[in-house]
């Protein structure tokens, strides 16, 4: 009788299970020279046979059925099948006769109702074996998930340490850079990923960051401190890459770009920026005899909005920017007024600290008690999903809010550090006369920037607003609002310094 050999072990990776075949070859050889059988092929393979579709197990049945052979040597019954189908293949064969005989060292089968019973059991455990070890890993995997721990690979500036996420610290800046470039607005996923090809920034593998990835790496919420697996949020222990504000700011710029939209062949400091007070249309660009033009659309109507040159809404913009610039010199006056309230914010600001560990508490209570439900049928696994990630996410809010507090001292000294400075680049960008510039400090102190008979009009923020108005009244002296700290993150301002405008 003719015999094939068959070897197999279940991993494809070239530096895994590395003698396995070896071992199976050499001793099935021994077997087949004690048992003196006669082997006319030998068949191997590195797949798993947890699934049907193994090439070289079907060229071996093909060569049987071929009348080449008519027995099987191989290690054990595992080696051949650990799924229902190609179980059934086998035994099916060796009812038809084309099995005449199977061979195992380490196991007994004869072409009889005994042993064809036998062999059913052994594909049977088999395939138990295979299915058992499927749940235990998805058992362990929610259990680690559960834990804070990411049961994968880590994603771009991490890596997998000791069974743990830290980060990459070499790439974590850059990929935190990612966020902070995107949330302006002025970038899109193509100059990203040019970005962090000219940074050096790549992949965990070595790979440059495509559009896809660099779009992946800005909607993982994993920078954030939290996990999405099958659907549900969890809370990780790995140190969050970008704050949430940072996070949710992405996602609003993500959200709002429209698809398909048609390259510009010039660039206008102020298109894509202006509307029509009559119409509402977008404000356009056009050349015209060596000077630059806006002019109403006119998609929804007939409007009689007439053109404006770019000189004169320059021209009115840098009024504005005068009348809220401060200079370099009372920039870092009004700065150190803002350190001398630092020490008393910091008591107020650790009392906010206990209140809003206070509301994380309770929120901690909330999710007990729909797990609760959940666990007692009275939810939906949708149900339970959705209220579940709505409250994580009202969680990592807390939790960033509290890491502010207790990180920075106070909350409410940034926003302010951050107005004067943005006034101090008014300053900056009237000297420059940065005309892009200008446009994207006006996006930001404002909204509803629009032409109406030749003049630009928007909405400024109040302090932006405050600032303007009394600036006209206060020659003599500079005055500039101060903070009034409260629970919410928004400052409110009150003019209370006052300080000497250098002399000239």
């Amino acid at each position: 009788m003719k015999y094939v050999v068959y070897v197999r072990k279940s991993s494809e990776s070239e530096d895994r299970q590395v003698l396995s075949i070896e071992a199976q070859l050499v001793e099935l050889q021994e077997y087949s020279a004690k048992e003196k059988l006669e082997i006319v092929a030998s068949f191997e393979e590195a797949k798993t046979a947890k699934e049907p579709g193994r090439m070289k197990f079907a060229e071996m049945l093909s060569f049987i059925e071929s009348g080449k052979a008519e027995g099987i040597i191989s290690w054990h019954p595992d080696r051949l099948a650990r799924n229902s189908v190609d179980g059934g293949r086998i035994i099916h064969m060796v009812d038809r006769g084309l099995i005449r005989s199977l061979k195992f060292p380490t196991f007994w089968c004869e072409p009889t109702p005994q042993g064809l019973f036998m062999l059913q059991i052994a594909f049977g455990q088999s395939k138990y074996f295979v299915d058992n070890l499927r749940e235990n890993v998805k058992r362990g995997l929610r259990q680690k998930i559960r834990n804070g721990v990411w049961p994968s690979w880590a994603p771009v500036a991490y890596r997998n340490k000791d069974a743990q996420i830290v980060i990459d610290t070499d790439k974590a800046p850059k990929v935190r850079r990612l966020f902070e470039l995107y949330a302006t607005g002025e970038h899109n996923l193509n100059s990203l990923a040019n970005w962090a090809r000219e940074n050096n920034l790549r992949g965990n593998l070595g790979q440059e960051l495509r559009v896809s990835t660099v779009h992946k790496i800005l909607r993982n919420i994993f920078y954030i401190g939290l996990m999405r697996y099958t659907g549900e949020i969890f809370e990780g222990t790995h140190e969050p890459l970008v704050a949430k504000k940072l996070f949710d700011q992405v996602q609003e710029v993500l959200d709002s770009r429209g698809k398909g939209r048609k390259k510009k062949r010039h660039m206008f400091a102020f298109s894509n920026f202006l509307t029509c007070a009559t119409c509402g249309c977008a404000i356009t660009a056009e050349v015209q005899k060596g000077h630059t033009y806006y002019r109403c659309t006119k998609k929804k109507q007939v409007c009689a909005e007439r053109y404006v040159r770019e000189e004169l809404l320059t021209e009115q913009i840098q009024n504005f920017l005068q009348k809220v610039s401060l200079s370099s010199q009372d920039t870092q006056k009004v700065l150190a007024a803002l350190e001398s309230e630092e020490v008393q914010a910091k008591t107020q600001a650790q009392v906010e600290a206990e209140n809003l560990k206070a509301e994380l508490a309770t929120l901690d209570n909330q999710l007990e008690k729909l797990l609760n439900l959940y666990l007692a049928d009275a939810l939906s696994t949708t149900e339970y999903a959705a209220k579940k990630n709505a409250l994580m996410s009202q969680k990592a809010t807390l939790n960033f809010r509290i890491a502010d507090i207790e990180q920075r001292g106070v909350s409410w000294l940034e926003p302010a550090r951050a107005f004067v400075l943005s006034l101090n680049q008014a300053a900056n960008l009237l000297s420059q006369n940065n005309l892009f510039g200008m446009t994207a400090f006006l996006k930001n102190i404002g909204s509803n920037h629009v032409v109406s008979n030749r003049q630009f009009v928007f909405e400024p923020k109040m302090q932006y607003k405050m600032t303007a108005e009394r600036s006209e009244a206060a020659a003599s002296g500079l005055r500039f609002p101060s903070v009034r700290r409260g629970r919410d993150s928004n400052p409110r301002y009150l003019s209370v310094y006052r300080f000497s405008k250098p002399a000239h």
